[in-house]
């Protein structure tokens, strides 16, 4: 085991990636790029795509894929071939916010039905304190009938992909990297270090590891949080929060984060891992789950606002939604918010269309049962603007106008049009 970063430089041995969504292509391809790699997906669909040179989460280019060794399969005999593993499956929440760890326990149970002596298994999905340890690592050793430390290494290097940012990127991002021991931890450092040029960060422990990925969007939940809130109170005060922001900001060392909703699989889902492990362990959360609390709610919030004007000025009440995917410029509908904005909409019978030039119509319907609307009308009588997805930051006054009627509110979550909007009503959080 003393000798497997080398082995992988020699292609004595190669590495597989199991889970090939936004995290594990990049990470996948990079390596091929040095070592031999396996590709997995349960997926057959998005197998096929890769094989093609088509990345299914749209953030990759088809020349990202050349010159690399790497071999995509749905299969677990390919699998075998295999001798370091890193896990980058989903780990989201069910309908009540419990961690589903369904993806990463049935991962763990792939890799006990391949995985020999001396290989190396590395999770890079986001999980609570204890996780990897304490629940994927027996199922490991359950089906393989192999035990960590002597028949097989474990490790923890979570992942920092950040969809849509062509800035920070998996090679200059510094990367935090465990071990079980300090042999798996220098092994996995080294690996690592082939495809990170901005180095690696040695944690002490895998569990500090996973903490300290869980608490980096946590406290991005507390603090946008803060500003929800503000905006909240600003606006019965009847002042804009971006303009507030706008004269803080002058100060060196103020934060500056803004209000919005916070959807996505990071920051509006790692939370609830740390308040479910903290609640096993006998604490109740109390600022972490109240910022949940806060921006969970904001989709309501939003709705109520534009259901208070639009019921007042139509009794047919028109909405469109401009922007469905959960941050600007990616594809990405995963636990976008709006959708509960849009939910309440049509509790109070307000027909809402949905457009979106980055979201696909058909993953839309199939997760949401919604349906974009490839073609917007001009009789709406309120807009949303959600993200500032690039083709929106174009839109002009006269183009709001020609959209809406006389009396439409223009609610600009993000502030994009702040002091732009002279002939409708302009809102923003």
């Amino acid at each position: 085991m003393k000798k497997m970063f080398q082995d992988l430089v020699e292609r004595k041995k190669k590495l597989a990636v199991i889970g090939l969504g936004y995290v594990g292509l990049p990470i996948a391809l990079e390596f091929a790029k040095k070592i031999s790699v396996i590709g997995f997906d349960i997926n057959s669909k998005r197998v096929d795509q890769m094989r093609n040179r088509i990345d299914p989460s749209n953030e990759l280019q088809s020349a990202d894929f050349e010159n690399a060794d790497i071999e995509f399969t749905d299969s677990l005999e390919k699998l075998k071939e295999a001798n370091f593993f890193i896990v980058a499956v989903p780990t989201p929440v069910d309908g009540h916010n419990v961690p589903d760890l369904r993806p990463v326990t049935s991962a763990s149970r792939a890799i006990g039905q391949v995985i020999k002596k001396g290989d190396y298994v590395v999770f890079e999905s986001t999980v609570y304190p204890g996780c990897t340890e304490e629940d994927c690592l027996p199922v490991i050793e359950s089906v393989s009938g192999l035990k960590s430390g002597n028949d097989f290494k474990i490790g923890y290097s979570p992942e920092r992909i950040n969809p849509g940012d062509k800035v920070h990127t998996l090679s200059n991002i510094v990367k935090v990297v465990s071990g079980c021991d300090e042999e798996s931890l220098d092994q996995i450092a080294k690996t690592y270090e082939l495809v990170v040029h901005a180095g690696v960060h040695r944690a002490s422990s895998i569990k500090v590891a996973e903490a300290s990925k869980i608490i980096e969007n946590t406290q991005r939940d507390l603090n946008i949080a803060l500003m929800n809130e503000l905006s909240i109170i600003f606006d019965k005060m009847g002042i804009n929060t971006f303009d507030v922001l706008e004269a803080a900001g002058t100060k060196w060392n103020f934060l500056k984060f803004q209000p919005g909703l916070v959807g996505g699989h990071c920051i509006g889902v790692d939370p609830y891992y740390l308040t479910y492990k903290a609640a096993s362990l006998g604490y109740d959360s109390k600022v972490i789950s109240s910022s949940r609390y806060i921006n969970d709610d904001m989709a309501k919030y939003v709705a109520r606002k534009v259901i208070t004007h639009v019921l007042r000025n139509s009794n047919e009440p028109k909405v469109l939604v401009k922007g469905v995917t959960f941050k600007e410029n990616v594809s990405d509908i995963r636990n976008s918010k709006i959708l509960g904005t849009v939910e309440e909409l049509r509790a109070f019978n307000i027909k809402v269309d949905l457009e979106d030039p980055f979201a696909k119509s058909d993953e839309v319907f199939e997760e949401y049962g919604l349906k974009l609307t490839a073609q917007p009308g001009n009789d709406y009588d309120a807009v949303i603007i959600t993200i500032p997805h690039q083709p929106y930051l174009a839109l002009s006054d006269n183009d709001f106008q020609a959209m809406t009627k006389p009396d439409a509110l223009i609610y600009d979550l993000k502030g994009i049009y702040r002091n732009k909007i002279t002939n409708r009503k302009y809102s923003s959080l």
